[in-house]
C-alpha cells in the first residue's frame, strides 16, 4: 500500500475503466466489477489490480489473491480461481497506466514565482510556470509554459527550456538547450565544462575552453546528481525519449540516442556515440571516441574499449566487453580449467 501521507490515491474503477486505460481485453461479465488500488503479486488483495510479466514470479501469480491481475494471453490458463485476468501483450506498461490511473501526477500548490527566487528581469518565463524559493535565473533564459523550477535551482545564462518541465531542487543547468517534457531530478549538473585539457610535460596542463552546449530533446528524464558535460566544439546531445538514471557522467560531444536507457554510475567518456534504444546496465564504462550501435544491451560493469555494432537485442558482457554467448563459454571454460587444476594439486 502507497503511504497516504506521500501519495494521493483516485478511484475506484471499474473493469471496464482499467480495460480502456489499458488498451485490455477481458470477459463482458467481469466489465462493472470494481477495483480500488494497485498492489504486487504477493500482497495483492480482491479488491486490488495487479501484473505478472516475468516467468521468475510464476509461484506468485499462481497463488495470488488480486481481484485482477494483467497478464499475456498464454498465461492466462494458469491464473488462480477468483483473479480476473486483463490480457495484455505487454503487462508491465498496461500497469504503469492503471497505476498512473490511481495515483495520477499531483498538481504543485505553488503559484507563479516566488519572491524569494532571483529572475533576471532578461528571462522569458511561460504562463503557469512555477519558480521555486531560492531558484536563480540567469539573463536572456527563455522557459516554457506549465514548468517547475525547483528549489535552489540554476539555470545560467541563455539556457532555453521547452513547455512541461521539470527541474529538481539544486539543479544546475548551463549552456543548454532543453526540449519539452523534460524531468531533470535534484542536483544534476548540465553543461558544465568538459574535462579537457592539453598536456606539457615540461609547464603542466592547458585547459581547453569547452565551447560548444549541451542539446537535450524532448522527453528525456535525468536523475538525481548526474552530470553531463558540455561539448568541447561540437555539442553534446542527449535523444528523445531516452532515460538517465542517477549518478552518471556523460563526457563532452558524447552522442546519445533515442530511447536508451543508462543506468546508475555508467560513465561514457568523451565523442563517444550511442545509437538508438540501446541500454548499458549499472557500472558499464565506456571509452572515449567509440561508437554503441543501436539496439545493442550492455550487461553490468562491462568495458567498452572498441566499436560495437548495431543488433537488435544483441547482448554484451565483461571487460573488453564480448557477445554474452561468448562470455558465458569463456566462464564455464576458465571454472573447468580451474577446477581440474585444483584436482591436480589435490593428487
Amino acid at each position: 500500500m502507497a503511504d497516504k501521507r506521500f501519495f494521493k490515491l483516485e478511484g475506484p474503477f471499474t473493469i471496464k475503466e482499467l480495460v480502456n486505460i489499458t488498451s485490455s481485453s477481458v470477459e463482458d461479465k467481469y466489465l462493472e466489477q470494481q477495483m480500488k488500488d494497485v498492489a504486487a503479486l504477493d500482497n495483492a488483495d480482491v479488491d486490488k489490480v495487479t501484473f505478472f510479466d516475468n516467468k521468475k514470479y510464476l509461484e506468485q501469480f499462481r497463488k495470488t489473491k488480486a481481484g485482477a491481475c494483467f497478464v499475456k494471453p498464454e498465461f492466462a490458463a494458469l491464473a488462480p480461481e477468483g483473479t480476473i485476468c486483463l490480457l495484455n501483450k505487454n503487462p508491465y506498461k498496461a500497469y504503469a497506466l492503471a497505476a498512473r490511473a490511481f495515483y495520477p501526477q499531483e498538481i504543485d500548490s505553488s503559484l507563479g514565482i516566488s519572491d524569494k527566487a532571483v529572475v533576471d528581469g532578461s528571462a522569458t518565463i511561460g504562463e503557469k510556470t512555477i519558480v521555486k524559493p531560492g531558484a536563480v535565473i540567469e539573463a536572456n533564459v527563455k522557459i516554457g509554459k506549465n514548468c517547475v523550477i525547483g528549489a535552489n535551482a540554476f539555470i545560467g545564462q541563455g539556457v532555453e527550456i521547452g513547455d512541461n518541465c521539470k527541474i529538481g531542487a539544486t539543479a544546475c543547468i548551463m549552456c543548454a538547450l532543453i526540449g519539452s517534457g523534460v524531468v531533470i531530478y535534484p542536483g544534476a549538473i548540465i553543461g558544465r565544462p568538459g574535462f579537457g585539457f592539453a598536456i606539457d610535460y615540461e609547464t603542466g596542463f592547458t585547459s581547453v575552453p569547452q565551447l560548444g552546449r549541451v542539446i537535450i530533446e524532448d522527453d528525456v528524464q535525468i536523475g538525481a546528481n548526474t552530470t553531463i558535460d558540455r561539448g568541447a566544439g561540437p555539442d553534446t546531445v542527449i535523444g528523445r525519449g531516452t532515460r538517465i538514471d542517477n549518478l552518471v557522467q556523460i563526457g563532452h560531444n558524447v552522442k546519445i540516442g533515442q530511447f536508451c536507457v543508462i543506468v546508475s554510475q555508467v560513465g561514457i567518456s568523451g565523442s563517444s556515440k550511442v545509437g538508438d534504444f540501446v541500454m548499458l546496465g549499472g557500472q558499464v564504462g565506456v571509452a572515449g571516441h567509440l561508437t554503441i550501435g543501436s539496439g545493442v544491451k550492455l550487461g553490468g560493469q562491462s568495458g567498452v574499449i572498441q566499436d560495437i555494432p548495431s543488433g537488435n537485442g544483441i547482448e554484451y558482457m565483461g571487460t573488453p566487453a564480448i557477445p554474452l554467448k561468448q562470455y558465458m563459454r569463456q566462464a564455464v571454460t576458465l571454472a573447468k580449467l580451474v577446477k581440474k587444476r585444483s584436482m591436480k594439486s589435490d593428487d
